[in-house]
């Protein structure tokens, strides 16, 4: 493990050693925003709507007592969605398909040698693959993690009016009640957090791969599971030493 941890720290600084040109380096960052962005909304938007429609009906399943108003059910489902459920949700979900995707993308170019082809001809193979991917996720996350936690919020309130679970003027009480703005700050510190683990762990898994087509597929999973790990206890240290 320390010996991985150790190749993984020499491959986080060779990112900065002869690095391209700035302008090569932004174009590249936009291509790879694009790609895990925009490919990326669809499965975001389903994954957040419905987690928020389920924490809706399951909040108020639970909330049994007269003497609690129903307007908590709105307050729980903001802070369950802004503290865990939007940031770290959408990021192992993210992990799973960004991750395996920078996985399997470098790991089959560099069983094909096109990695060896960059460095022959004198581009430095890290900056000029892995930099982009890590500077887009790092960029797009944040954007995503909104992006739940809005749809998350839009899906509590259409599962639990639609249901009579609660009033429409109940759940707006609920989710503008107690509202504390470090809250959105701490979100998206975790999302760039996790988006940075992901990017580099999915890129060291594939950068270093050997074989053919079956370790390409063990890399991609190997990075997939690595990530969530990562994920997690990042999630854990995070929470213990920002709030």
């Amino acid at each position: 493990m320390l010996q991985h941890f150790g190749k993984y720290l020499l491959f986080m600084s060779s990112l900065f050693v002869r690095g391209e040109s700035p302008r090569i380096i932004f174009n590249r960052t936009i291509d790879e925003a694009i790609l895990i962005g925009i490919n990326s909304i669809f499965i975001v938007a389903i994954v957040s709507t419905f987690i928020g429609a389920v924490t809706c009906v399951q909040v108020s399943y639970n909330l049994t007592s007269a003497l609690i108003p129903r307007s908590t059910i709105g307050f729980m489902v903001r802070e369950m969605t802004i503290l865990e459920l939007a940031p770290t949700i959408t990021s192992i979900v993210l992990a799973g398909k960004v991750g395996s995707n920078i996985a399997g993308g470098l790991g089959t170019m560099q069983i094909t040698e096109q990695v060896d082809a960059l460095e022959v001809m004198g581009i430095n193979s890290t900056s000029y693959l892995v930099l982009p991917k890590v500077m887009a996720a790092v960029l797009v996350f944040p954007m995503l993690v909104v992006l739940a936690m809005f749809l998350s919020i839009a899906g509590g309130y259409v599962a639990g009016t639609l249901t009579g679970e609660i009033t429409a003027q109940e759940y707006i009480t609920g989710i503008r009640s107690d509202f504390i703005p470090y809250n959105i700050t701490f979100a998206l510190i975790k999302s760039i957090v996790f988006a940075f683990l992901i990017s580099t762990i999915s890129s060291f898994r594939g950068y270093y791969t050997s074989g053919g087509a079956l370790e390409v597929g063990a890399a991609s999973t190997t990075a997939v599971t690595n990530s969530v790990i990562a994920v997690l206890i990042a999630d854990y240290v995070c929470a213990e030493v920002l709030l």
